[in-house]
């Protein structure tokens, strides 16, 4: 390091110590394989958790930046060009057989749910399409809520806890459905890293003791599911009431205060009860509703026996939360972004896939009933004034005549596709196939390597928010000014002498915002963080520099 004044993004030097407290410099040298070269692991790492918090969204947007001025953050002459990191980031994925990516969000996520067990003990589980527009392979289509439209890509299963903090995503390029995820996937992963779990004779002393609570929307509603969660590995699922019957008397409805997983202290009117949810093998389970201004009542169904209604309440309506950090990943992140245009070939898939021709026929399907439902709908609306002439009262039967014949065919038609259908089956096996309709997926290993550093981004600039939301009258400002503080420019100045790296973070444009900025340099500077690799402890300040201290400029020396 060298002194040097007005570096660009050097505020982003703030967030080392949160990065190192989330693991980012963890398991590296057990997982990744050792690159040669003037560019180690470290410098990869750290350059791609810079590149995310400064919202340098991909690899590709680097050759935009100034080499020498990143440099400076990581005591280099200059970070490496495009080319040269996308060969990096290739050689540093491709370690244990592609896996190290994977390998490493596994060892992370599981150091995040032992450091915060309590978070851990209640997880939230839910799909995100991620998708795909390119001409490479055909991946299959799926419904995609935010478009309302059936569009190519593949669905990630995430697990975040009740802050939204993520832990791990699961990719899915045949997928069907939530629950069939959970049971094969997420539910396995969950048991072996879910710390503090009940051993069997505690879950046998207390029949109403689970091991750990998983909520879902509605997708997931499934008494069998809950069942046989319950009976198999003693988890309660939370979810919404899919179809609860008629409403409750607001009698039974009373206020109650409740302290949501953010510290925010809501109020509402909840009611409870027991119910036989399911028609053919009903399960008996906690239904609790909420009581709207409105009127409505918001149902939700449970079987976590051993905690109350409102703890419930509090933990289906906290999920939000995810639905708010898929937003902000993919506005901030760029989460969708394609990492790299390679794909390969599923490996040894048993899941059945939908057959291509019933697929065509449903599709004809849906056309034809849509069309009947518009005959139909202008049939019905089609009506004769009772003083019509003989010409009206000519054309209108003209009318009727032409659209009863319209419908007749219709009809017709959606019974033959029906009869079809029938005679196919809705799944194959991906042996029998058609090979023309065989798709590839969407090469893993670098993307599982950038999401997971993106995931310790989110949760060091998560933590910094935090820090910050204390000194705000508007806690919601508290993430924009994190990102105003990595984007700021800084001065670094290094003292030899005493292992000192200081970094003198410029002021803001109004003082309010400087007073929360000096908050959270304090709580830095409690830290005694060491910069990655080096001795120098970092040292953080806020103002302009000192009378007397002269710098040269970083932009200046740039070569």
């Amino acid at each position: 390091f060298e002194p040097c004044r007005d570096v660009s993004y050097g505020g982003v030097l703030c967030a080392l110590p949160a990065l190192a407290a989330n693991g980012l410099f963890r398991h590296l040298r057990s997982t990744f394989p050792t690159l040669t070269g003037y560019y180690t692991t470290l410098h990869v790492i750290l350059l791609l958790a810079y590149m995310a918090l400064c919202r340098i969204r991909v690899v590709e947007q680097l050759q935009y930046e100034s080499p020498g001025e990143l440099g400076r953050l990581m005591g280099l002459d200059r970070v490496p060009e495009v080319r040269c990191l996308r060969k990096k980031v290739t050689l540093l994925s491709q370690g244990q057989d592609g896996k190290a990516g994977e390998i490493w969000n596994g060892l992370l996520s599981k150091d995040w749910m032992e450091q915060e067990p309590v978070l851990a003990g209640a997880l939230y589980v839910d799909g995100h399409v991620r998708l795909y527009h390119g001409k490479t392979t055909k991946l299959p289509r799926r419904y995609v809520s935010r478009q309302r439209l059936c569009l190519r890509g593949t669905t990630d299963y995430w697990v975040n806890d009740a802050l939204g903090q993520p832990f791990f995503s699961i990719e899915r390029t045949i997928d069907h459905g939530i629950l069939e995820a959970i049971e094969n996937d997420v539910v396995p992963r969950l048991l072996n890293d879910v710390p503090g779990q009940p051993t069997k004779e505690e879950l046998e002393d207390d029949p109403y003791r689970s091991r750990f609570l998983i909520i879902f929307d509605r997708e997931g509603y499934s008494p069998s599911f809950f069942r046989r969660m319950w009976q198999k590995h003693r988890i309660a699922c939370v979810t919404y009431h899919k179809f609860p019957k008629e409403d409750w008397p607001e009698s039974e409805f009373s206020e109650v205060t409740a302290t949501m997983p953010n510290g925010e202290v809501v109020s509402m009117k909840l009611a409870e009860r027991g119910s036989l949810v399911g028609t053919e093998d009903p399960v008996w389970m906690r239904e609790v509703r909420k009581l709207t201004p409105s009127g409505h009542q918001t149902s939700l169904i449970s079987m976590a026996y051993g905690q109350e209604g409102l703890q419930d309440a509090v933990a289906l309506f906290s999920r939000w939360c995810q639905e708010n950090f898929f937003r902000y990943m993919m506005e901030h992140y760029a989460i969708d972004a394609l990492s790299e245009y390679r794909t390969e070939e599923i490996p040894g898939t048993k899941r059945p896939v939908v057959n291509p021709a019933w697929r065509e026929l449903d599709r004809q399907a849906r056309s034809a009933r849509g069309k009947l439902t518009h005959r139909q709908a202008r049939f019905a609306a089609l009506t004769l004034n009772t003083e019509a002439d003989e010409a009206k009262t000519a054309k209108w039967e003209k009318q009727k005549s032409k659209l009863r014949e319209e419908i007749e065919q219709f009809e017709h038609e959606v019974d033959s596709l029906k009869k079809q259908m029938k005679s196919l089956p809705k799944h194959l096996e991906w042996d029998d196939l058609p090979e023309d309709a065989k798709f590839e997926r969407l090469a893993p290993s670098r993307k599982r390597l950038t999401d997971t550093v993106k995931l310790v981004a989110y949760r060091a600039e998560t933590a910094l928010s935090n820090l910050l939301r204390d000194t705000l009258r508007r806690a919601d400002d508290s993430r924009s000014l994190v990102r105003d503080i990595f984007r700021s420019d800084a001065d670094l100045i290094p003292h030899p002498d005493t292992d000192v790296l200081e970094v003198r973070i410029h002021t803001l444009a109004n003082p309010r915002s400087n007073r929360a900025i000096q908050h959270l340099l304090d709580h830095l500077n409690a830290a005694e963080c060491t910069y990655p690799g080096t001795e120098f402890r970092l040292s953080y300040s806020l103002g302009e520099p000192k009378n007397g201290v002269t710098q040269n400029s970083a932009k200046d020396q740039e070569p």
